[in-house]
Parts: structure tokens; C-alpha cells; sequence
């Protein structure tokens, strides 16, 4: 019974943003329980890289460059991921990031905010997760079930300094979440499902500056952060993947709709 409500074996799972610390831990595990990984992200070489790093370790898995804001870009692929993998089981939303001229530093205001640099943020964010639904869930229509799993974030329910269009972008991915679990499952039956992954403070590349000095210890914004983590550290990329598999197995077949942190306590502690 276990190994039914927990089986991963032969479910075909896009996953957008693969090559990323976080995203690529959690493709090399999805495939060594037996998925088949359709890596998407914008740069060939990295996911390209990724998908010979699993296939060299024995197990299943494609690569496609493309770039998750572009719509005509992602209808394309759709077409060949239709008539090399007919449909699909699973859509993991992985896509997103913050750049630099969209973070307020303690020494600007908002009126330094860069707008450009806002835009691209929230459409890689936002846009990034909508358009690879969009394109994508014919996929799930013709076999009649499907299970879409957004990225969220900490920044989306607790707003935090600095980082106001990520922390907006993932907010409005939480409420499209929602919105999509309840227009699925009425317009298109009870198989299909979404949920999102809301991780807390993990490193990653695009973090790591903001949290760590060049020699390792913390700087004042990442003091503050594990202050206010009851688990008293930061999250490893492995700490996502027991309730990944979850979201990802038939296990949670009457889960949809839901924001799942993943923050040793962040989300929970008040600070006093």
C-alpha cells in the first residue's frame, strides 16, 4: 500500500528552472525514484549539464532551453513534448529569482528602485509560472489528471525589506495557487490539483551575498533571519525533498490548494 501511495515510477514531471542549487537537487532526486525529468530552463548548457549528470547516474531524463516568459516560445515546446512524450503527469514551477536593481540596499529608498529591473522580476516570478501552466496543461487535459507544484516563498506572507517585487511576485503565486486548485478542479474534475513549495532560507547563488560575508559568517541580514528560525539554521536542499515527494505522489491526492512551508519555523515564530 505504501509503495502505491508513494510511488514515483514512470510519472513524466517538467520541471522549469531546473539547473538552479535548489532545483537541481530536487530533479536528481524525483529521478532516482523513478520519474522521467523534462529539464526547462533559459541557458542550454547548464540543463544540458544536469540531464547528462542523471542519465550517467541511470536514470531518465530530456533537457529544452527555453525561456519561461515567452509565451510562443513555450506553445513550441508543447508541441514536441506532445508528440515525443504524448502527455505529462506533473508541472513543477521552479522559475524565478531576484536581480539586483530590483533590491532596495539599506543606503536607497523606493524612490531608487529600479523599474525595469522590478519588471523583469515580477515577470520571471509571476509570468514565469502562469505562461508554463498555460502552455503546458493540454498536456495533463488528454490523460485527465494533472498535479501543478508552484515555488512560493517565505517573502510572499511575511513581507520583508528589500525585496518588495519578489516577495509581491511570490505573493501573487500563492493567490494563483489558490485560484488554479479551485478553476481545475470544478472545470475539469477532481484529478487535477495544485499546490505550491514554500521553501524558508536556503543558499543559493543568488542569496548568498545578502547572507553570508566572503568568509562565511553572517552578515546582519542573515543574523536576523536565523534569530528568527526556532531550527536555528538555514535550510539544505534536501530538507525540501520528503515534502516534494509528497506533493508529488498519489499520497496527497485529496490535496489541493494549499501554500506548504518548509522553514524550520519561520513562518511561525513571532519573535517574542
Amino acid at each position: 500500500m505504501l509503495d502505491s501511495l508513494f510511488s514515483l515510477k514512470g510519472k513524466k514531471i517538467v520541471f522549469t528552472g531546473a539547473a538552479g542549487v535548489l532545483g537541481s537537487a530536487m530533479c536528481k532526486y524525483l529521478a532516482a525514484n523513478g520519474a522521467t525529468l523534462i529539464l526547462l530552463g533559459r541557458t542550454a548548457s547548464k540543463i544540458d549539464s544536469l540531464k547528462i549528470e542523471i542519465i550517467e547516474a541511470g536514470w531518465k531524463a530530456e533537457s529544452y532551453a527555453v525561456d519561461v516568459t515567452d509565451e510562443e516560445a513555450l506553445v513550441q515546446l508543447t508541441d514536441k513534448l506532445a508528440a515525443k512524450f504524448g502527455g505529462i503527469d506533473i508541472l513543477i514551477n521552479g522559475a524565478g529569482g531576484n536581480m539586483p536593481g530590483a533590491v532596495i540596499r539599506p543606503d536607497q529608498t523606493f524612490l531608487d528602485l529600479d523599474s525595469d529591473s522590478l519588471k523583469k522580476v515580477v515577470d520571471l516570478n509571476f509570468l514565469g509560472t502562469i505562461l508554463p501552466t498555460k502552455a503546458l496543461l493540454p498536456l495533463m487535459l488528454k490523460s485527465g489528471k494533472g498535479n501543478i507544484i508552484n515555488i512560493s516563498s517565505m517573502a510572499a506572507s511575511r513581507p520583508m525589506t528589500r525585496v518588495m517585487g519578489y516577495a509581491a511576485a511570490k505573493a501573487a503565486i500563492d493567490n494563483s495557487t489558490k485560484f488554479l486548485a479551485v478553476e481545475l478542479a470544478t472545470k475539469h474534475g477532481a484529478d487535477f490539483r495544485v499546490n505550491a513549495l514554500a521553501p524558508g532560507f536556503f543558499l543559493t547563488e543568488q542569496n548568498r551575498s545578502l547572507l553570508t560575508e566572503p568568509n562565511g559568517s553572517l552578515t546582519q541580514r542573515g543574523n536576523q533571519i536565523i534569530t528568527h528560525t526556532p531550527m536555528n539554521r538555514f535550510g539544505n536542499p534536501e530538507d525540501l525533498l520528503g515534502t516534494l515527494h509528497w506533493l508529488c505522489a498519489d499520497a496527497s491526492a485529496f490535496v489541493t490548494g494549499t501554500v506548504i512551508a518548509v522553514d524550520g519555523g519561520f513562518s511561525a515564530y513571532s519573535g517574542v
